[in-house]
């Protein structure tokens, strides 16, 4: 798997994508599927659901990432070199500088960004050197797609094609194994503007209500995680805390990973930087838990007001995709896991119960 899933981050971050039109990156995730006997189907929404081929009595292991990345919708053409674009995703005003570059799409064809036209929403003038006939649809910042040195991911998009990338890698390796198959990966629409193609999903109610939810991202790294120590057990976000045994669960089974796995490390925090899908999962009535690794120019915001690549650990990655595998591996010792912990605090009980009769 440490193989396969930069080859796979590579295949899905060199996709342009934007909110409502992740048609690349499904169309990529639909090849990566069709050539490893995946499973798939798209919904309504144009979300795209992958499964293993087993199925079993328990409920399944839903993990859920998102296709889109903030970037610019085309509202209208001005003229044969001017466009008007409006931009969607969490990203400071002191950002959109005139002369950023930037990509339109189809075609990739190379722009420069205008001035802002309305104080209320963030529409710009989009500019290009030659008259174009094209009927354009969105715009992405002009970054290398991907890059790969001294141990790290790097382009336009890894929030959050990472995570895409890690569960079609965890699904492939579920097939070709003899662990837990009952894994559902989603593949969600537009989550930069507020969770629509999960929250459609979660309240379609397709997915068997008893399934364990867990969302995988690229979060902003803040103190106390560092990038390079692994994946992290999210506790929560800016938003919501997840549920309990879920999230001990998870925290059980990285630490037995880690007690046999020198490579593996894995981290344990709040991150408040940001709202993932687990909350919109969550406040469905779903069980949900969350991973994610710390993630360098969270939407592509640098330093100096500069737009720059994202990057992320590689070794964080294939840590994140580890762990996952090893969920599937110890699904079926749910139960087991979590209740470790009430039975070392009986323990400590009874033992405190011994020792405070003898000194009252």
């Amino acid at each position: 798997m440490s193989e396969m899933l930069p080859e796979i981050a590579e295949r899905l971050m060199r996709c342009p994508a934007a909110p409502y039109h992740e048609e690349d990156v499904r169309a990529e995730a639909i090849r990566i599927c069709e050539e490893n006997g995946l499973e798939h189907e798209n919904d309504r929404w144009g979300n795209l659901l992958v499964r293993c081929d087993r199925k079993q009595s328990k409920a399944p292991i839903v993990l859920a990432a998102h296709m889109d990345h903030p970037g610019f919708l085309i509202r209208k053409r001005v003229d044969a070199r001017t466009m008007v674009g409006r931009f969607l995703g969490g990203v400071g005003d002191s950002y959109f500088l005139e002369g950023t570059r930037v990509i339109l799409m189809p075609g990739r064809i190379r722009a420069t960004l205008g001035k802002r036209l309305s104080k209320k929403e963030r529409d710009f003038e989009i500019h290009v050197e030659k008259e174009i006939s094209e009927m354009l649809r969105f715009a992405v910042w002009d970054l290398p797609e991907f890059q790969s040195r001294k141990g790290i991911l790097r382009g336009r998009v890894c929030d959050d094609l990472v995570g895409v990338a890690t569960i079609l890698s965890v699904l492939i390796s579920l097939k070709g194994s003899e662990a837990g198959k009952n894994v559902i990966g989603v593949l969600s629409r537009a989550e930069e503007v507020g969770f629509q193609g999960a929250l459609a999903l979660a309240e379609s109610k397709r997915l068997p209500r008893e399934s364990l939810v867990i969302s995988l991202e690229t979060s902003r790294e803040l103190p106390p995680v560092r990038m390079g120590n692994g994946v992290i057990v999210r506790v929560g976000d800016r938003a919501s805390i997840f549920d309990s045994d879920a999230t001990r669960f998870l925290s059980e089974v990285a630490g037995d990973l880690e007690k046999g796995n020198k490579s593996f490390r894995h981290q344990r925090a709040l991150m408040s930087g940001g709202t993932c899908e687990a909350t919109a999962y969550q406040e469905y009535g779903y069980r949900c838990a969350a991973v994610c690794v710390a993630l360098g120019n969270y939407h592509n915001c640098g330093a100096n007001n500069k737009i720059r690549a994202e990057f992320v650990s590689e070794a964080d990655v294939i840590s994140m995709a580890r762990l996952l595998m090893e969920c599937a591996r110890e699904w079926q010792r749910y139960e087991e896991l979590v209740g470790r912990l009430p039975k070392r605090l009986a323990r400590l009980a009874a033992e405190g119960r011994k020792e405070l009769g003898k000194q009252r």
